[in-house]
């Protein structure tokens, strides 16, 4: 299948060598030329803009944000570049408003539309272990389910309008990062006493909370690793605020996602923006006064 993909961060070009390995033709297109470089070693081609991409069957995108697939997808004229049957599958994590505009514009122009984000750190998508949720009509998911599988080992369709997909991530992140401070705090609380972060999420995560969301970040919390980002923590306060926004819309409070919010808030005013989101155990033990003490 001829693909192009746009957006190659940690997670779209390990996405987009995925699709080489699994014998599609594509061509790639990133702001920054040089992290294209590596998938044109694997065979990709390099698209010159946006909209050369975007010149095949199936244009992927793997954005970081509403405002860079609003410029680069809606704002530059790419869709108006796009012949009529083209499919988008949008892998951003973005806003329901941004998902329902986004389906919009594309049916307006005979374009197909598939909302794909998914579920996954860069080890993950790497590795094609991604899960993925789909929205979309059925037959275009289905048009696209080669790639999605090439991507992640499992596609999880989640009806036919694009916010659904788009919705179901912007709650499963509520829930990571709540997962995520819930253990901050606990540990502060453990450390406080002279129990280890690494004793006490040993135990918690090998019974009462063995499950992967737990297990991954404990392991990161107990190391202290927050560098390399598999996820930063702005990108987490992105995320929270997509969820305040989308509960607000529909009257639905989230009365924790004011906590997360603030914690997040609080790492960024501190300089730590580019920190794994996991360092929301940083922030609550500095709450604590306890930067920098030792465990155990």
């Amino acid at each position: 299948m001829k693909v192009g993909f746009i957006g190659l961060g940690a997670m779209g070009s390990a996405m987009a060598s995925n699709l080489l390995r699994a014998g599609h033709t594509v061509t790639v297109w990133n702001r920054s030329a040089a992290a294209a470089e590596p998938l044109v070693s694997l065979g990709a081609r390099l698209a010159s803009t946006p909209d050369r991409a975007a010149q095949g069957e199936v244009l992927c995108s793997m954005l970081a944000n509403d405002t860079a697939v609003r410029e680069v997808i809606l704002d530059s004229g790419l869709l108006d570049a796009m012949d009529p049957g083209t499919v988008h599958v949008n892998h951003a994590t973005i806003s329901v408003a941004l998902a329902r505009e986004l389906a919009t514009e594309h049916a307006r122009r005979g374009l197909g539309y598939v909302a794909a984000p998914v579920f996954g750190r860069p080890d993950m998508a790497a590795a094609a272990k991604l899960n993925i949720l789909a929205a979309g009509h059925a037959a275009v998911i289905e048009q696209v389910r080669p790639l999605l599988e090439a991507m992640g080992s499992k596609v999880w369709p989640m009806g036919e309008a694009a916010e659904r997909a788009n919705v179901a991530k912007i709650a499963g992140n509520f829930m990571l990062a709540s997962a995520i401070e819930s253990m901050a705090e606990a540990t502060a609380l453990t450390r406080a006493y002279g129990v280890s972060a690494a004793d006490f999420l040993e135990v918690m995560t090998s019974t009462l909370f063995a499950a992967p969301a737990y297990q991954g970040y404990g392991k990161l919390i107990a190391a202290q690793r927050f560098t390399p980002a598999g996820f930063t923590m702005a990108l987490g306060f992105k995320d929270v605020g997509l969820a305040q926004a989308a509960g607000e819309a529909a009257r639905v409070p989230l009365p924790f996602a004011g906590v997360l919010r603030d914690g997040f808030l609080e790492a960024l005013a501190g300089g730590d923006e580019a920190l794994d989101w996991s360092a929301l155990a940083l922030v609550a033990a500095r709450r604590a006064n306890l930067a920098g003490r030792e465990d155990g």
